[in-house]
């Protein structure tokens, strides 16, 4: 169909790839922990968009033009890093509070519209995101395939689809260990101050690399 082979290879694969750790599940984790599940799955949401972003712009050639620009790539690269470093060093601004239900560590309480740009920017600003689906996805997609762009949109929308339902996997489970375990705000603090640090590392890791 459309020109795409080894549909379930690709389902598998893909599913695969979504479950490996990144700046997308810890904000996941993160928001999940902070407001419940619901602000987990808005950031989940703003992450999918932020992917949908990614397939589109493969799929009409512009993640190829942002291959071959170096300068346009380094670009891209440096402004996602700075904004996962800025998420990285507000975690150690913001300290934990106690909640009167008892010692449930929480984090200063975003809007729901906050939470979805932190998604898509998190995810978009990746550019490393959009080389992925230029290396990966067209390896399913037969070389005489009548109508190459609309199979890259067909499975990035599986791939997206994957993606949701490990993301919304992560956001239930950890809203679930958010109910179950309330932890004082020392603790809170420095469990802070450690998603802090893991978001500043990957910053670096993606601006060196």
């Amino acid at each position: 169909m459309f020109g795409i082979h080894d549909l379930a290879l690709f389902v598998v694969s893909g599913l695969l790839l979504n479950m490996m750790p990144g700046p997308d599940s810890l904000l996941i984790m993160l928001r999940s922990g902070s407001q419940g599940w619901r602000a987990g799955s808005v950031a989940a949401l703003g992450i999918g968009t932020g992917v949908m972003v990614h397939v589109l712009a493969a799929a009409l050639g512009l993640s190829a033009l942002l291959s071959a620009s170096a300068e346009l790539f380094t670009v891209i690269k440096l402004a996602g890093a700075l904004y996962l470093v800025y998420l990285g060093v507000s975690l150690f601004r913001q300290p934990a509070a106690n909640s009167a239900a008892g010692a449930a560590v929480t984090l200063p309480v975003l809007s729901y519209g906050q939470i979805y740009r932190q998604g898509v920017l998190t995810n978009v600003l990746n550019p490393k995101v959009a080389l992925f689906f230029l290396a990966f996805v067209p390896q399913f997609i037969a070389p005489d395939a009548p109508d190459k762009a609309l199979a890259f949109i067909l499975l990035g929308c599986i791939f997206n689809l994957n993606g949701m339902i490990w993301c919304h996997l992560l956001v239930f489970s950890t809203a679930y260990a958010r109910n179950k375990v309330k932890l004082p705000a020392r603790i809170g603090r420095w469990l802070n101050r450690g998603i802090g640090t893991l978001f500043v590392g990957l910053g670096i890791k993606l601006a060196s690399d």
